[in-house]
């Protein structure tokens, strides 16, 4: 049986997928986000690619089988808790946001990052 081809990001081109904050969640501003997916497994529960953000800020709940995590390649970002606890990532910093999170997504400064999302089966 030969073995799955590795997926190497910078020999593919997917086509980007343009989306935008959901009117009741919206904090500040409209963003554009624009994914660039570049792998999904055979199951479909483990996406890759990459992500980028106009400024702006917005609300984020995760279901209780989703994870993510992902690398900033450029920009800043914040993530802030129901509770006020905030988190700040740049270029080169990492983060996971694990399964159940609640609370603001904001771009701080446009960004682009590595993406890895894990949905289980709930």
């Amino acid at each position: 049986m030969p073995l799955p081809a590795i997926t190497e990001f910078r020999l593919q081109s997917p086509a980007p997928e343009i989306d935008y904050p959901l009117p009741e969640r919206r904090l500040e501003g409209n963003p554009q986000r624009t994914t660039w997916n570049h792998f999904t497994s055979a199951g479909g529960d483990v996406n890759a690619g990459i992500w980028a953000c106009e400024k702006g800020s917005w609300r984020i709940a995760f279901a209780p089988t989703k994870d993510e995590y992902f690398h900033v390649l450029e920009g800043r970002c914040r993530i802030i808790d129901e509770q006020g606890h905030a988190a700040e990532a740049g270029p080169g910093d990492a983060m996971v946001i694990p399964a159940g999170f609640k609370g603001v997504f904001e771009v701080v400064e446009p960004m682009r990052k590595h993406y890895v999302i894990i949905e289980r089966a709930g």
